[in-house]
């Protein structure tokens, strides 16, 4: 039990470095201030796969059409991903009053064909559609802000990127679950624009990610990691990083923010991070894999070291110290994260702690090694 301490312990000096790593590069992050003298010029395809949405695409829709952008330099195409209820009929309803929205249905192209990523072909059939420069994506369950497209617009104008990503935020009913989620995935938003900081760009979210159509086909798309699941994102990603490592960019800026509805249900909470942790191994960037390793080992350890240290009070009281010093660290990058999304902290929130702990060596497990139910498919 003491070697497992130890080994603990180790881990843990790399995570708080990296955390705190992480912490420093995110304050170091300037937001990014559209220029107010550029005119809008950058011509954008929106691409939304969409799956038995009918509660949230209207909702999605709406907010695009209420974008402070010229509508003849955008369009929609929403990929209908085998729905069972009224998606198409809301997004067909919305394409007749807006010339610029369109549906295209898998169920037409796939022809019973059976496929591990409904939502790769989705995209990639929706950029075979695209009449515009840049493809942008999103989920049917988000809502964007009115100054959305015309950020990006400026970011693209400014930096000259072929690709960009922005950021996300779970919105928050104030209910426990919710509250988890918000919590966890504003982290993972803060250390993807600490990366950025950094200059490694090693994470984004397809809810809210735009690169330039020519550069997707430059990359063979999705080809070699189109039977892998999830990816749509952080995959295409290191494909286009590998090809153009310098001209990758991220539109920090509140008003580029996507947000998106957190999991109604725990089951469907466990889903959605074992799909995120599914793609691990197949990540190229070492350094990627070597810190999710790290992260994984170290929330096994922490999880199963105040059992073998029962009957061990200097043990347990060493476990206290490690909790509550992963705790402080972790608290103190969140709280800079959280005035940038706007998003209240609260100290009851550091009782979430141990959960999170349980689900991240949960969900880490299950990713690499499981099988998950996503969207009512079974996923492997």
């Amino acid at each position: 039990m003491y070697v497992l301490a130890g080994v603990v312990g180790v881990l843990f000096v790399f995570y708080a470095f990296i955390m705190l790593l992480y912490k420093h590069w995110f304050i170091k992050l300037p937001p990014f201030v559209p220029p107010s003298s550029l005119s809008p010029k950058t011509s954008f395809t929106i691409l939304i796969p969409a799956r038995n949405e009918e509660a949230n695409i209207a909702g999605l829709l709406q907010s695009i059409i209420n974008q402070k952008y010229p509508s003849h330099l955008w369009e929609v195409i929403v990929i209908d991903d085998f729905s069972t209820d009224a998606t198409p009929v809301i997004v067909s309803d919305f394409g007749k009053q807006y010339p610029n929205i369109r549906l295209t249905e898998l169920s037409k192209i796939l022809d019973n064909k059976q496929l591990n990523s409904y939502k790769k072909k989705a995209i990639e059939t929706g950029i075979s559609l695209s009449s515009n420069e840049w493809i942008v994506t999103t989920d049917a369950d988000c809502i964007a802000g009115k100054d959305w497209l015309a950020t990006y617009d400026a970011y693209i104008q400014e930096k000259n990127p072929v690709f960009a990503g922005g950021p996300v935020a779970f919105t928050n009913d104030g209910s426990a679950l919710q509250t988890f989620q918000c919590l966890d995935f504003m982290a993972l938003q803060g250390i993807t624009a600490a990366a950025v900081s950094a200059g490694l760009h090693a994470m984004c979210n397809g809810a809210n990610l735009a690169y330039k159509k020519e550069v997707f086909y430059e990359v063979n798309g999705f080809r070699g990691i189109d039977n892998i699941a999830s990816g749509d994102d952080m995959l295409l990603m290191n494909k286009i990083k590998s090809v153009y490592p310098n001209r990758m960019g991220y539109v920090f800026s509140p008003k580029a923010i996507i947000e998106t509805l957190p999991m109604p249900t725990l089951n469907g909470f466990i889903n959605q991070r074992i799909r995120w942790a599914s793609k691990t191994n197949k990540y190229k960037d070492i350094s990627v894999i070597v810190v999710l390793w790290m992260v994984l080992l170290l929330n096994m350890g922490l999880l199963v070291l105040p059992f073998t240290a029962f009957f061990q009070p200097i043990l347990f009281a060493y476990w206290l110290l490690l909790i509550f010093l992963k705790t402080w660290i972790e608290a103190s990058f969140a709280v800079h994260i959280a005035t940038f999304f706007s998003i209240p902290l609260y100290w009851k929130n550091v009782f979430l702690q141990l959960p999170h702990i349980l689900y991240t060596a949960f969900a880490g497990c299950f990713g690499m090694f499981g099988k998950y139910n996503w969207k009512g498919r079974q996923v492997k």
